[in-house]
């Protein structure tokens, strides 16, 4: 037994994480004589003086001593113990009191016996003869990627389905098949009105027109399924879907137009890139070079601005405009990370940059494959470039000023000392830029990986080129559904899709698809969707349309307390649940009904609430967020923000019934159903809410607006008729029904 002890912890030793030093010729002799003073000495030693605060009752500073493959790692400081080489070794130094944290903490000094047993155990190769800890097997070592971690779920190959039905039904069947074991079926069908208005918000962010409503009642009697599948269409087809769509993208790539921090400086040129965002989703660009682009564009297209635009991405986050000499390696792998944990968060639902300053603690991501990946961005940097938008313009073209990321051209400056970018990126030990662990080349997370030559994904640029190939080859690898991380790509993109048109995701994490992620409540219909997305050349529009076509879209909203009773959380799809609209599609939905929306599209935008252009060109400067949208949950943009919340808070009201521009879209609103030729009521319901008024809301609506009028007309303020219309044009805007999908 003890050789067979001595044969594996020599393989141990040369089969470690790290390249191991050469044994010493008579290294069989001293483990044999150093497992005998681990018996006999240093096991009771450690389980007397150290053992309480590094392995049992806690680990401090992530060392532990349990077990020999436990104290080979090291903890945050580093590895502390060398096999063979107690004079190297940081543990002496600390157990002598040489260095701090000295050892045993707050503690007098080991005698010096006991020091020169650890000391003679070490330089005998610190064999163990069991764990310290009766039965207590090794931690993982979690920079070692094995096949057991790709079986998550999410690293794994789709399913194969051998069914090529595309039909909407099949994602019904899935649904039904599952929900069929507690007894559930889907809710009624949703009325016609409920219908047009639930996929015209949906899609575009602004409800439909009365006679929008009307034509496409009268088109659903003859044939309803051929009624929704042209309405869909015709919605998919709007410029409007693109500016809708866009913003939830945006909230996904942290975009801003403010470098953030304290000074806060505006970023006057990046709007191109919310831009390019609306253009893409409109002309339903394949996902993948929606990706592509995004990390490479100038790599793929340097001479199209639309492709150069989409680089924006890697640099919408925050960047600090003051930086001393001093901070200048600090700050810049602090950007490095932002590129490269905004890529994992939204494009692979990875939380990669948790493993920046140690082995992720909960998936198969080692920080050695996180730095290999952040050496992707070495020399990547933000700059304000000319280029020509319009490529079929007459000479001389027209050049406009453009922020991209890209290698090769000149950074963008503040107030910085010292240069703007690195020459290499080296792995730091616990993050940290003065614990420098050798250079890291450019690598992908083995954990999606299923081949192990990462060769076939490099890009070498033609001679005389600006950039490096590094990003084409990450985007390449992202992309590839057979040996690299494209089946989780798909994933994260179709339950992104998933999750705005039912309000949450397969997977109700999106942006995290590791173990502290929940499960996928319908794996299989998530891999469905993935494989058609691919099959379909990776088109986000066919997607949208499979699923607005499904019953399990169209279900209507009706309460069932048996359902909710038994799927609490929806999990199962077998009901409608009311959507809360964004801040973005409560406002333009006000613009819209009132008629007072500007259409203007792209271009630079604007912080002035009065605006009437769409919520999504407001200028966001990180400082300074836009009141209205921040009252109704428009997250802060400094990271990837995977979902809103939905909250219900005192300010909304009293934005609704205070705020001048609200006010101001009432009165216009007024003023639309007033010239109109039709009640006068029943126009503002049908404006607001796509339906008639009851009998009942047509008796109350009298009465407000009877006693507002004769108020204003005891105020003697002018025309209190005019008034009191707009009052209760405020209140309609001011109701649930008009914020809710139904």
């Amino acid at each position: 037994m003890q050789k067979l002890f001595l044969i594996l912890t020599a393989a141990a030793l040369a089969h470690g994480a790290e390249p191991a030093p050469p044994l010493p010729a008579d290294h069989a002799v001293r483990m044999t004589r150093g497992l005998e003073s681990f018996q006999k000495d240093v096991a009771p030693l450690l389980k007397e003086h150290c053992l309480k605060c590094h392995g049992g009752e806690k680990t401090k500073g992530d060392f532990d001593l349990t077990t020999r493959e436990d104290m080979l790692r090291g903890g945050k400081e580093g590895v502390a113990i060398l096999p063979f080489n107690a004079k190297d070794s940081s543990l002496m130094k600390l157990i002598r009191h040489e260095e701090d944290p000295a050892m045993p903490d707050k503690k007098p000094k080991l005698p010096d016996d006991v020091i020169a047993k650890i000391s003679a155990w070490i330089d005998d190769g610190a064999p163990y003869a069991e764990s310290l800890i009766a039965g207590k097997a090794p931690k993982k070592d979690r920079a070692v990627v094995t096949e057991e971690d790709k079986q998550w779920w999410a690293f794994t190959k789709l399913q194969d389905f051998k069914t090529q039905d595309t039909r909407p039904d099949q994602i019904d069947a899935i649904l039904l098949a599952k929900a069929k074991g507690k007894g559930l079926t889907f809710n009624p069908p949703a009325d016609p009105r409920s219908l047009i208005r639930r996929m015209t918000l949906d899609l575009t962010g602004v409800p439909p027109t009365p006679d929008e409503v009307d034509a496409f009642i009268q088109s659903a009697i003859r044939n309803p399924k051929s009624a929704i599948e042209m309405l869909v269409t015709k919605l998919l087809d709007s410029p409007r879907y693109g500016e809708r769509w866009a913003r939830h993208w945006l909230d996904v790539a942290r975009f801003a137009e403010s470098s953030g921090f304290e000074h806060d400086y505006d970023r006057p040129f990046a709007f191109h890139y919310r831009d390019f965002v609306i253009k893409a989703l409109n002309m339903d660009m394949p996902y993948d070079q929606f990706v592509r682009w995004q990390l490479a564009g100038d790599e793929f297209e340097p001479e199209n601005a639309l492709a150069m635009a989409a680089t924006g991405f890697l640099g919408a986050g925050v960047y600090p405009t003051q930086i001393t000499a001093n901070e200048v390696e600090r700050v810049r792998y602090d950007a490095l990370d932002d590129m490269l944990s905004t890529t994992g968060n939204a494009m692979l639902g990875m939380t990669i940059g948790c493993a920046r300053c140690h082995d992720h603690k909960y998936d198969p991501i080692p920080t050695k494959d996180y730095y290999r990946m952040l050496s992707t961005f070495t020399t990547t940097v933000r700059s304000n470039v000319h280029l020509r938008l319009d490529p079929n313009e007459p000479h001389p073209p027209r050049l406009t000023t453009m922020m991209i990321c890209g290698e090769g051209y000149t950074p963008i400056r503040m107030h910085t000392q010292g240069g703007d970018f690195l020459n290499e990126t080296h792995v730091l030990k616990r993050g940290n830029t003065e614990l420098k662990d050798g250079i890291a080349t450019q690598g992908f997370m083995q954990v999606l990986m299923r081949q192990a030559d990462e060769k076939q994904w490099a890009y070498q640029p033609p001679a005389g080129a600006k950039f490096s190939g590094r990003r084409r080859a990450l985007s390449n690898w992202m992309t590839d559904v057979d040996h690299g991380s494209g089946a989780l790509l798909a994933r994260v993109i179709v339950n992104r899709l998933w999750q705005h048109h039912f309000g949450r995701g397969i997977v109700s994490t999106p942006n995290d698809f590791g173990k502290q992620g929940t499960l996928p409540s319908q794996p299989e219909l998530l891999d469905w969707l993935a494989n058609e997305l691919i099959r379909g050349g990776w088109k986000l529009k066919p997607i949208h349309k499979l699923i607005m076509m499904s019953a399990a879209y169209q279900q209507s909203s009706a309460l069932d307390t048996a359902k909710e009773a038994t799927d609490p959380a929806n999990d199962l799809f077998m009901r409608r649940t009311p959507l809360r609209l964004e801040a973005e599609s409560i406002r333009d939905a006000m613009l819209f009904v009132s008629g007072q929306l500007d259409e203007t599209m792209f271009g630079s935008g604007t912080r002035d609430e009065a605006s009437k252009r769409r919520s999504i060109y407001f200028n966001i400067k990180r400082s300074q967020l836009i009141g209205s949208m921040v009252a109704f949950d428009a997250p802060e943009p400094l990271v990837s923000q995977g979902a809103r919340p939905t909250t219900t808070v005192a300010p909304q009201a009293l934005m609704m019934m205070n705020s001048p521009q609200v006010r101001s879209w009432a009165e216009a609103l007024a003023k639309k159903v007033q010239s109109g030729a039709g009640d006068m009521i029943a126009m503002g319901y049908q404006s607001c809410f796509s339906r008639p008024p009851s009998s009942e809301e047509i008796t109350e609506a009298n009465v407000f607006i009877t006693q507002q009028r004769e108020a204003y007309a005891a105020e003697k303020k002018p025309d209190p008729a005019a008034l009191a219309l707009a009052d209760y044009c405020q209140v309609l805007f001011g109701l649930n029904e008009f914020v809710y999908q139904p």
